[in-house]
Order: structure tokens, then sequence, then C-alpha cells
């Protein structure tokens, strides 16, 4: 280091050893110390780091701009260079200020581009990979190659993976799927076999990986994942990536049916952004307004898309609440703003099956075929179990609307089976209702009966009030609408009374505990009931005895 006391030189070393073992608070008193003796920028650099660890913005800020001002005075482009990659993301990430982004971005190349290349060339070309992938994917592709390039000639093996995982995600969202999952897996295993030092480098790649999966609707690969960067940030104590990844993370819980752990792990994450981070809340708000739309809180949905109606998410959120809300003219136009903003081709598909059953709702078939003719061809670059069931489930909208019933119900049974076999029941309970409407246009009762009292059990047990309610009260119209018929007495007249109580609210979705906890029986006596019940119905499962006891709901009211 240049002209800096023997003194101050060891208190600066030894705060950087404490940033790579993730001991936060005792870098910066190192850092701290040697600032206290002179003020340099290398002791102003390492503050910024453990600074924004600890969550202080204000101090991230500071120190990372004086340390600039001072690199440059010293005639240190590279260095300076390298703290202005580090402000562009931090005015981004933190304040969500792009035109102040731009700004360092455009001051780091104005310092190094005509300098022979080196860590911060890598450095620059990663983090501005990043920082523009949203609106230039192609751009972000060329810089994180070039920048993968660059690290494996000059042997930096962190910035290589975090460039390698850029350009992964950049390739998923350009449509190069398999390439760009391959680059990720690529990164992971370099990742669990500890290639990678930084602390710092493997949040960022971790995260890298996450929303790629997330993208391709890979949940499986997303929750592994997001459990493992959960366990290095606990254990490297870096807090805004946790809160990051718990975002994620709650999504994944969110597709899953675990809604009460996501409204945990958003309401967790919203804390620990709220300070450091605003510009990154509005991802656990977005996340949140979309749960309470599953819940059937439409008033609460509403209410919390209303102010992010300029991001895209939110507008396809609102969306989706128009929809559900009757308002197919509203859904169709939000979805176009929509898919005009959208460039990750996958997440496109989202958008293409809403605009079909908007269309469909209007009337507009030629307009919804055509949105299904791009959902098709999206999904033919990139394949996969969830987003074959979203199209399914489109060609099975389009295939009602042209009373077509039977190709629609082979459609949503695809569609059901799909998403069944991924884990996904929020989206399988709504393909079961729009299989029971076709069902039962093909005169077969019993079949859309049981698809409906199917639905109603998982809609029940995730607390999806809406959709419960929509199922429920297509049930009541079907059954009204189907001639009565003389039927033998059913085996519910073989339970006792207590009995019909307790099956009555194993219908609602309650478990042995919560049942116990209504009627105030021990946990045992309800487990004794329930198994009784199973018995006299001759049923193997509390899911059986659910859909038993909705197609005989009056003997159990």
């Amino acid at each position: 280091m240049k002209d800096i006391p023997v003194g101050q030189s060891d208190l600066i070393n030894t705060g950087r050893e404490a940033l790579n073992q993730g001991a936060w608070q005792e870098a910066r008193a190192s850092f701290e110390a040697a600032l206290a003796l002179s003020e340099t920028p290398e002791a102003l650099e390492g503050l910024g780091i453990a600074a924004m660890c600890l969550d202080d913005a204000a101090t991230v800020f500071d120190a990372r701009e004086r340390a600039y001002r001072l690199y440059r005075e010293r005639g240190d482009r590279r260095a300076a260079a390298r703290v202005a990659t580090w402000l562009a993301w931090n005015y981004k990430d933190f304040r969500g200020e792009e035109a102040i982004m731009n700004g360092w971005l455009r001051r780091a190349h104005r310092l190094i581009d005509d300098l022979d290349p080196g860590p911060e060339h890598v450095w620059l070309a990663a983090r501005e990979a990043g920082l523009v992938i949203d609106h230039d994917a192609e751009r972000a592709r060329q810089l994180a190659s070039e920048a993968v390039k660059q690290a494996r000639s000059l042997g930096l093996i962190d910035l290589e993976m975090l460039a390698l995982s850029v350009e992964g995600i950049a390739l998923v969202t350009l449509g190069q799927v398999d390439e760009g999952m391959a680059l990720l897996d690529e990164v992971a295993a370099a990742t669990a076999a500890g290639e990678v030092k930084d602390p710092a480098m493997m949040g960022l790649t971790c995260c890298n990986i996450i929303s790629g999966c997330q993208q391709v609707f890979d949940f499986e690969r997303a929750a592994q994942w997001c459990d493992k960067l959960k366990a290095s940030c606990k254990r490297w104590q870096n807090r805004p990536l946790f809160a990051v990844c718990r975002i994620h993370y709650a999504d994944v819980l969110m597709w899953r049916g675990a809604w009460a752990d996501a409204e945990a792990e958003l309401a967790a994450a919203a804390n620990e952004l709220l300070e450091v981070r605003p510009a990154q809340v509005q991802m656990a708000t977005l996340r949140l307004a979309e749960l309470r739309h599953r819940q059937g809180r439409f008033h609460e949905a509403a209410e919390l898309f209303a102010p992010a109606l300029a991001y895209a998410a939110a507008q396809l959120g609102r969306a989706r609440l128009a929809l559900d809300e009757g308002d197919a003219r509203l859904a169709a136009n939000l979805t176009h703003r929509y898919l005009r903003k959208v460039v990750a081709r996958v997440e496109r598909v989202a958008g293409l099956e809403l605009m079909v059953q908007a269309q469909v709702a209007l009337g507009e078939l030629e307009q919804a075929q055509a949105a299904f003719d791009a959902l098709q061809a999206l999904v033919d670059i990139a394949p996969n179990d969830v987003l074959r069931a979203s199209t399914s489930f489109a060609a099975g909208i389009i295939a009602s609307a042209h009373s077509d019933h039977d190709t629609a119900r082979w459609r949503f049974e695809d569609a059901v089976d799909l998403y069944q076999q991924n884990d996904v029941p929020f989206e399988a309970a709504r393909c079961r209702i729009e299989l029971a409407r076709a069902l039962y246009a093909l005169d077969d009762w019993k079949a859309a009966a049981q698809e409906l009292q199917t639905a109603l059990v998982s809609l029940r047990e995730l607390g999806a009030v809406w959709e419960a309610k929509r199922a429920g009260a297509l049930l009541g119209e079907m059954e009204a609408k189907t001639p009565v018929k003389t039927a033998p007495s059913t085996n519910t007249e073989q339970l006792t009374p207590r009995e019909l109580e307790v099956l009555g609210l194993v219908a609602e979705g309650l478990s042995n505990q919560e049942i116990a906890n209504r009627l105030n029986l021990s946990e045992h006596t309800v487990h004794r009931h329930v198994s009784s019940i199973l018995g006299k119905l001759g049923v193997t499962s509390r899911a059986a005895a659910a859909a038993y006891a909705a197609r005989h709901r009056p003997h159990t009211e």
C-alpha cells in the first residue's frame, strides 16, 4: 500500500482478513482505527464493504465516495474505477437511482478503458452486465461473456464465476434456457466445491442461480439453492443478502402452497431491507400483494399493487386481479402494458396465458388465439413441466370458448397432472375448476363433482377463500341443474352427531389439533373419531372423507 505507515497498514490488513472471515464488526473496527490515524482510500474502501454487510447505508455511500476522491487525487485510476463500479451498483440496488448509476458506470469506463485488462475491467463488465440485464439482455450477455474470458486469462476464479452466473441469467432471459441453465449448474458446482472464496461473490452468484431457476419455474432447484444461500448468509452474517434471498424463498413457498411461511419470510425481508435498501422493499410488497390476491383478499391486494403500477410485475398482478373481479378489458390493457415491458422470454409466459383468458372473456377469440400461438412458441423454446402446464391450461380455455369440450377436458387434465406432479397446488386447483366445467358440458356430472370436491379441499387447506367460494358456487349450480334421482341412504347416516360435527370440520380443512381446540376435546379423541368416520364411510383418507362430506352436505350441516 502506497505511503501508508506500518501501524496503519497492519490495521487495514487485519480489517481485510476479518472481511474474508465474514467478521464484519471486527473489520469495521479495524478500518475505523486505521482512519483514526489518517484518512486513506484503502481504509475507506474496506469500511464501505463492512458497512454494506452491516446494513449501514449512510456509511457505505460516504466511505466509498471519499475513497473514490482520494484514489483520484493519488492518480490510481484502477482503484478509483473499482470503487466507482461499487457506487453504481449501490445507487441502483439501495436507492433505485438509475441516472446516478449510469453516471458512475460511465466514470469507471472513462478511467480504465484505455488501460491494459485487469481485475477492475472484469469487475466493471460483470457488474454492468447485471445492472443492465433487465433492459438489454443481449448487451448483458456480451458484457458477461467478455468478463468471463478476461477473468480466466487473469486467473480470477471468484470474478469468473460471478460473470459466468450473469451470462447464464442473460441466456435464460433471451430464451436460450438449456445453455443458460448449464452455465448456472457449473457455477453452482464450483460454489458448492468451495472454489468461490469471497463472501460477496459467493452471495451474488447464488442469487443469480436462484433467479435463473425461478425464471424457468424450476422450483425444486430454486428451493435447494435458497436453503443453501440462507445458510451461507447466516454463517457470514450477511443480513442484506439474506433479506433478498428471503424474497426469492418466499416466492418458492407461495408457489408450493406454504402461504403462512411465505408471508413470514416476506415480512422479515421487508423489515430488514426497509432502512438500507428501500428500492428493494417493493419486491417484497409486490409478492405480498400476489399472496393477498391468492388468499381472496382483493381489496388489500389492490392497495398493495396501486403504488407500484410503474413496475411490470405490479401490472401483471393487477391484471390478474381485474380479471377475477370481472373487468376483462382492464385485465387485457394491463397485460398489454406488461408484455411491452418484459424482456425475459420465459417471463412472458405468465402474461400471454393471462392474455388468452382476458381475450376469451371479452369474446375476442382471434386475439386469444394469437396470444396462445405466441405462448406456444415460447414454451417450445424453453420447455418444462410448469410452462407446459400453463400452455395446456390456455389451450383448454380456448377449446372451451369454441365449445370443443372434449379437447378442453384433456387439455385441463394434462395441466392438472403437470401442476400436481410439480407440487403447485393453487394452480392445480384452479385448473380443476375449469376441468369440472368441461366435464359437466360433456354430461359427466359425477366426474365434474369429484374434480370440484378435490379442488375445494385443496383451496380450503391453502386458505384461498375466493377460489373456494367460486368452486363451491359452481358445485351448487351444477347440483341445482342436475336431475334429482332417487338415491339410497348415505353412509353419513351411520355417523353419530359428534362424528358428523368432526366430519364437517375435516371438510373445512382443519387438522386434528385444530378440531380438538374448536370442540374442546383431546387430540387423541379427535383421532379416534376420524378413524371411526373413515371406517364408516369406507374411505382411506381425510381428503376422501372431505370429498364425501361435500357430496352429502345436507347430512353434515
